[in-house]
């Protein structure tokens, strides 16, 4: 009786494999031979599975991009109570890879930014997942905001835009070591909070009145 092979396993230990090529050395260098070996699987096992190296890099930022949005929803589920402010900021958390046990993730994330600026397919699918991660903040944010004394109105797909491109600015300023972690996780977080929460004005000068 012929062996039966697991494709969608093997196919998501190849873009393991993947992941670990990128983040030791990018991805520019990665070879479907260097990704075989690493997955200790044939030349012919990693073509039968992808037809293009293009292909195979695609299935692994989805790959990525799952691993990540898996770990939000694991969170959120945790605290199924929690305020719409507080769920967003454990996703804004999740998607900026600040802590130790994500630097590595956080490697590989940036090097499919860099080829996507050169690879079409690449950027088709991370402003799919871009958008998708929009759509939801663009979704929490006037929620959190309601029940607070903010008067000022705002625009949450604008806000949800600047939210998303702050996390991912701080996923590079964290891993070249212009920040701290926690220097990164304050930013993130007093941005968050004046999203909701009245400004102290400051007091107004003292006029002499005498004379």
């Amino acid at each position: 009786m012929p062996k039966q092979v697991d494709h969608a396993g093997r196919r998501r230990l190849i873009a393991e494999a993947v992941c670990h090529l990128a983040d030791e050395r990018g991805l520019e260098g990665v070879t479907l031979r260097d990704v075989a070996a690493r997955a200790q699987v044939s030349m012919g096992a990693v073509q039968r599975c992808f037809g293009t190296k293009e292909e195979m890099l695609v299935f692994a930022l989805g790959h990525v991009s799952e691993r990540i949005s898996e770990r939000v929803q694991a969170r959120l589920v945790r605290s199924p109570a929690q305020s719409a402010g507080t769920a967003l900021g454990h996703a804004a958390d999740e998607i900026s890879l600040l802590r130790e046990e994500h630097r590595a993730e956080a490697r590989v994330w940036l090097a499919f930014v860099a080829q996507a600026a050169v690879s079409k397919a690449l950027a088709r699918t991370l402003k799919a997942n871009y958008a998708a991660l929009q759509e939801a903040f663009t979704r929490l944010i006037p929620e959190a905001r309601e029940g607070t004394d903010r008067a000022v109105p705002l625009d949450p797909q604008r806000e949800a835009r600047t939210l998303l491109a702050l996390a991912d600015g701080l996923t590079t300023h964290v891993l070249i070591g212009h920040l701290t972690p926690q220097e990164a996780h304050d930013v993130l977080h007093a941005h968050l909070a004046g999203l909701w929460e009245q400004p102290v004005r400051p007091p107004l000068p003292h006029q002499d009145r005498t004379g």
